[in-house]
């Protein structure tokens, strides 16, 4: 009976440490593992001004075997430009607004538009493309008009089948369909570049 009575009372016992502990480590917990992601901006940066992309591409550079993949899209720093000012206003950390009005600047040139094969069929015909969009990008400033960071040759890529591709159940796009989504690779890479710490 003695016995019977000391057990019953560890697991008694056992149980309200188990609960105590338990209550003690909740906090922990909840707060997570120590992985985050917080604002690298000050919390006086509220706005933001997208400057419209300069298109820096030398179109009439003579071709070589280094550059053979380089190639040009009318009017795509104008679509990076609006692309990144929907990322900001889908991000909601900070507001695109006017010039004049903007807590930061961001600044950016469009250097580089390349198609890189990466397979190719038994026949040479490339079967996987990927797109690499390259551009300058600055932050400022503008109350200060001091610049806050620069990235050099930051790159946005999508990577794609053509109709050479013979596997299947694979999704196959062209140059068109393909650049909308190296556009909002980019788009999203720089606002993340903006806006978080990891």
């Amino acid at each position: 009976m003695k016995s019977r009575l000391s057990q019953f009372a560890y697991r008694k016992l056992f149980k309200r440490v188990l609960l105590l502990l338990a209550i003690c480590y909740m906090p922990y917990a909840i707060w997570g593992c120590g992985y985050t992601t917080r604002s690298m901006i000050s919390d006086k940066f509220k706005t933001i001004y997208v400057g419209p992309f300069v298109n820096k591409i030398d179109i009439t550079r003579e071709a070589d075997a280094a550059s053979k993949y380089k190639i040009y899209k009318p009017m795509l720093e104008t679509d990076i430009t609006k692309s990144v000012i929907n990322q900001y206003l889908w991000d909601g950390n900070l507001r695109p607004a006017t010039k004049e009005s903007a807590d930061l600047v961001l600044k950016g040139e469009l250097v580089e538009f390349r198609r890189d094969p990466l397979r190719y069929t038994d026949s040479d015909e490339v079967e996987e493309y990927r797109l690499n969009l390259v551009v300058n990008i600055s932050l400022w400033d503008n109350r200060e008009n001091k610049l806050v960071w620069e990235e050099i040759n930051f790159t946005g890529d999508f990577t794609y089948f053509t109709s050479y591709c013979t596997t299947v159940g694979v999704t196959t796009k062209t140059d068109t369909q393909a650049i909308p989504d190296a556009i909002s690779d980019l788009a999203r890479r720089i606002v993340e570049r903006t806006v978080e710490d990891w």
